[in-house]
């Protein structure tokens, strides 16, 4: 048990530093993720997370492989996506899903291009699948820095987020502080992709953001201890697949996020709050 548990993280240094970098990203990313559940924007999610990828891409090619070049270009380009979807969205007749849709499609192909431009197919699969085995102190830093912005954040706009996922229209309607509070959250969506693009790539950075959320919701409808179980989650899925990478040599990015899936996949049969075997067989009614 020790060889298959823990050898792994004590004997090796980079196994420790991926470990520390998806933890840390669970404590941020997470409590996001669901957030953009509970708001019908998952989705968005996913089209923020591939926004990201023109910009990093410029970064890449102005500095190579630098860490600042491309927090700083994705955060640009995410910003910039984030704005630009929602002008076309309210200022013409295509509707927001559309939109993103189409923002994706946009960013996802000039990410792309502009990678091969300069990189080979090996640098084109680290921007798209990540390298979470490769992880620096710069890196560690700057995931811990921006997950730190986020619970700060959070902990100052917590009450609004709430109120906005149980009733839309009612912040509108006794305080302005809607549009700012959106905006805010935009960006903190925005933040943790870029910090989760450095570990897990464009294509998989919204897995450690949605799949734990999503398999937290199966769980409880109290949006406190759904937030700890998706925190939980997220810590367990890239624990676990890290050791199924160790183990297996399968890369390590997909198999936390197939770790995830498992976990939802788990939640959505036996969950007790909506899941199939409590929707199947609800139990007896009483009798007189």
């Amino acid at each position: 048990m020790y060889e298959f548990l823990i050898a792994p993280f004590a004997d090796n240094e980079f196994m420790r530093r991926a470990l520390t970098g998806i933890v840390i990203l669970s404590f941020g990313a997470a409590p996001i993720g669901i957030f953009l559940m509970l708001r019908r924007m998952s989705l968005a999610g996913d089209v923020m997370a591939h926004a990201i990828l023109p910009g990093a891409a410029l970064g890449f090619l102005a500095a190579g492989l630098d860490l600042f070049a491309m927090t700083a270009g994705g955060l640009a380009a995410g910003v910039a996506v984030a704005i630009g979807a929602g002008v076309v969205a309210r200022f013409t007749l295509l509707k927001e899903d559309a939109s993103l849709a189409a923002f994706y499609l946009i960013s996802l192909a000039l990410g792309v291009t502009l990678i091969s431009l300069k990189g080979s197919n090996v640098d084109l699969f680290r921007f798209l699948f990540g390298s979470v085995l490769a992880l620096d102190n710069r890196t560690l830093v700057t995931i811990a820095a921006f997950t730190t912005v986020t619970l700060f954040a959070l902990a100052l706009i917590w009450r609004p987020l709430v109120l906005e996922c149980v009733d839309p229209g009612f912040l509108r309607s006794v305080s302005g502080a809607g549009g700012f509070v959106h905006i805010l959250f935009l960006i903190l969506v925005v933040l943790n992709l870029v910090a989760a693009f450095h570990a897990l790539g464009t294509l998989l950075a919204v897995g450690i953001m949605m799949l734990p959320a999503a398999a937290a919701r199966f769980w409880t409808n109290d949006i406190t201890r759904m937030t700890l179980l998706s925190v939980t989650a997220g810590i367990v899925s890239g624990a676990a697949g890290l050791l199924l990478s160790y183990h297996s040599s399968i890369p390590a990015g997909p198999a936390v996020i197939l770790c995830a899936g498992l976990l939802y996949a788990i939640s959505v049969l036996f969950g007790p709050s909506g899941g199939l075997r409590k929707r199947l067989s609800p139990g007896r009614h009483l009798e007189a």
